[in-house]
């Protein structure tokens, strides 16, 4: 594992230090010549240089990096958790939070990268203007018939553009869920999205001053008529005019005033992305477009296995009902599907809408309950409002149909590291907990490894939010025993100075599902990365194949190579259909292959399963029969501390923990986010290891 992560980060240097290169005129007069005297065939023309130097190191980062996960999924199932070197090395003081204004919760790593990466832009833009305005003269000016300072400032712009497209280069890596990549730098796509938005901000910032210039350029020089050109083998106007349009209207909806308001039509306009690529490609041309591919086809990868997994209905067995407007869903799931605490799951209800897909944190444990994945929902959208009144009404419904994709999260925890863990939640940031605590509880009490001390810090608004707390034992099977936990629960109810009697009880609903209703499974089975890896390599051969067959046999005997004759917008066109072709036949066969053999599990399950339970006919409530498995065990309340009128003193509580390795761990809103963060990067208490939990509800 050392060895193919070493190998991988080599590589990644390497990519890094081709973009340094990149601007300079070294490259363009000498390296990149020589290389395209050397790699130009029939079969891939220039486009093949291209990509032998962007594409094809980060794919094969990609494939390293399946081959990656795997092993490091096998380790972890071996429990090579209990390290402690990870808070005792050299590098906590740089994983120390850090709170910057627009960037949110940062480490001093983080930071330090992306002080680096601005400064990879800015040597870019100067490197490229110092090359551009050498040729720029009053003589080769006035050969134009332009001014010198119009000429730079066509170099201006020009350049803009160039610079723009590094940002886009890196900017689908951290919203591919499945990414191998991330996981090489310890990282998800969950925690990565803040990259993503970072990036996305530079991007267009870049990429509309780089039209701006040009608008005003042809202004100047009374060349309008340019905004309307298509050339047939240089750069379409309008194709970059209707990217950067599209690139508009999504940036307009990403800012927060607007996302938190109106999240739909921010999720609707972030689809325009199709739109935007699509129009980049054809304003720039396939080959240069080689330079920003593998990003993007990795993300195209994952976008149809995505979609591939989200077509069939699951069984959903049943769901708990709590009285703060909270449901808890029950799936079914095969128990080949593994995954670890803190991940997420999509879900689609159809009858509420056929479109919208939430995210949900899982709150169950794939080792305490091998045949069952739950996730919590809170009743604070219109979505999640309509769910909860079809679930909780007198006149239930007795089945649902839902589908799901994921779900998505680390490749392995290591939470057996620390002496202690503080896990600060606010609101129905417990969520991500529950899977915490339930995974822990498996690691000691079937497993028998020793585990941290547990002191869970809980502010809800409201008494009738205690219920969440009974999320933390799972709803069906054998009574857990956590004994060998010591578990400590502080519960603040803010806004009640004493106990409001509420007569309302958790219930359980039992649905009846479908017969053709299947568990949930891993879209490409149990050696899923592996299968990844594969369908990367695989599909990427069949691209080539496809693409060599097309150049040399249709595509050069009209060019010959000179890119003067063949439309660049149709070469364009007919590269994008076949990476389109390539990707969906070979993760197609991959997900067929996988499916059939997932079909065995499904029986078996189904099984097992038997018929629903039934009470009346008219009935699928059963508070009776089940009101026991709602109800805590007892040592659940004896370790619990409710606090009313109050608000928890994190700064106390924190500096008053004395363990040698303390994870602090919190999740809820962005103020208590930051004051956690602060105190733990305070330096007061060198023992205090901060992590942020993202989760959705």
């Amino acid at each position: 594992m050392k060895i193919i992560q070493g190998l991988a980060i080599t590589i990644f240097m390497g990519y890094l230090v081709l973009w340094i290169v990149t601007p300079t005129s070294v490259y363009y007069n000498k390296w990149l010549v020589r290389e395209t005297a050397h790699t130009t065939s029939t079969y891939f023309e220039a486009q093949g240089s291209m990509m032998l130097l962007y594409t094809c190191p980060i794919l094969l980062m990609a494939i390293m990096g399946s081959v990656y996960n795997h092993l490091r999924k096998r380790a972890s199932q071996n429990r090579n958790e209990g390290d402690k070197k990870a808070t005792q090395d050299n590098w906590n003081i740089w994983r120390r939070p850090m709170i910057i204004k627009g960037l949110g919760i940062v480490s001093k790593i983080e930071l330090a990268f992306f002080v680096m990466f601005i400064a990879l832009i800015v040597w870019s833009f100067t490197s490229y203007l110092h090359v551009g305005f050498a040729y720029i003269t009053p003589a080769i000016a006035a050969e134009y018939g332009e001014k010198v300072w119009e000429m730079k400032l066509d170099t201006v712009a020009l350049r803009f553009g160039l610079v723009g497209n590094l940002c886009l280069a890196f900017l689908f890596f951290p919203v591919t869920r499945g990414s191998t990549i991330l996981s090489l730098f310890g990282l998800t796509s969950e925690a990565s999205i803040k990259y993503h938005i970072w990036l996305g901000h530079i991007v267009m910032t870049i990429f509309t001053a780089h039209g701006v210039c040009y608008i005003i350029y042809w202004i100047i020089m009374k060349q309008t008529s340019e905004m309307m050109k298509w050339a047939k083998t240089e750069i379409s106007n309008v194709a970059g005019e209707l990217s950067l349009i599209a690139g508009l209207i999504m940036w307009a909806t990403t800012f927060p005033r607007i996302r938190r308001k109106m999240f739909e039509v921010f999720f609707y306009t972030h689809h325009l992305y199709i739109l935007f690529v699509v129009f980049y490609v054809f304003h720039v041309g396939i080959a240069y477009a080689s330079t920003i591919l593998p990003g993007f086809y990795l993300f195209m990868i994952d976008r149809f296995l995505r979609f591939l997994q989200s077509r069939g209905n699951v069984r959903l067995v049943s769901a708990r009902v709590l009285p703060c407007e909270t449901l808890e869903l029950n799936f079914s799931k095969s128990k080949g599907l593994e995954y670890t605490p803190t991940s997420i799951i999509f879900i689609n209800v159809p009858s509420i809408s056929k479109a919208q897909w939430h995210p949900f944190t899982v709150t169950s444990s794939s080792n305490l309950e091998p045949e069952k994945l739950s996730v919590m929902i809170k009743s604070e959208g219109s979505w999640s409002r309509k769910l909860y009144q079809l679930l909780s009404s007198p006149n239930s419904i007795d089945r649902l149909d839902v589908c799901v994709e994921g779900p998505y999260g680390p490749i392995s925890t290591n939470f057996l590291r620390h002496d202690m863990l503080v896990m600060v939640s606010g609101g129905s940031g417990i969520t991500p907990f529950i899977s915490i605590f339930r995974e822990l509880v498996y690691t000691t009490e079937t497993l028998k490894c020793k585990a941290p001390k547990i002191l869970l810090i809980s502010a809800f608004k409201d008494s009738s939010d205690l219920t969440m707390l009974e999320l933390l034992l799972p709803s069906s099977g054998a009574p857990i025993e956590f004994t060998k936990i010591e578990l400590q629960i502080e519960a603040y109810v803010t806004r009640e100075k004493q106990p409001v009697i509420n007569d309302k009880k958790v219930s359980t609903i039992w649905l009846k599902p479908k017969p053709s209703d299947a568990p949930i499974t891993p879209v490409l089975g149990k050696n899923g990365w592996l299968w990844l890896g594969a369908l990367i390599s695989s599909s990427f051969v069949v691209f080539l194949l496809f693409m060599g067959f097309v150049t040399r046999f249709y595509i050069y005997p009209i060019d010959k190579n000179t890119n003067e004759v063949y439309s660049m917008g149709s070469r364009a066109a007919i590269n994008m259909l076949l990476i389109c072709v390539s990707i969906m036949v070979t993760c197609y066969m991959g997900f067929w292959w996988n499916k059939k053999r997932n079909a065995i599990d499904s029986n078996q399950i189904q099984n097992m399963e038997g018929a629903t339970p039934t009470s009346t006919p008219n009935s699928w409530f059963y508070n009776a029969d089940r009101e026991l498995e709602s109800v805590p065990q007892e040592p659940l309340f004896q370790s619990t501390n409710v606090h009313f009128g109050e608000r928890p003193d994190l700064k106390r509580i924190l500096f008053e923990q004395k363990a040698s390795s303390v994870g602090v761990l919190v999740c809820g809103p962005k103020k208590m986010r930051h004051e956690v963060a602060n105190i733990c990067s305070s330096g007061l208490a060198s023992n205090l290891h901060f992590e942020s939990i993202s989760f959705s509800w």
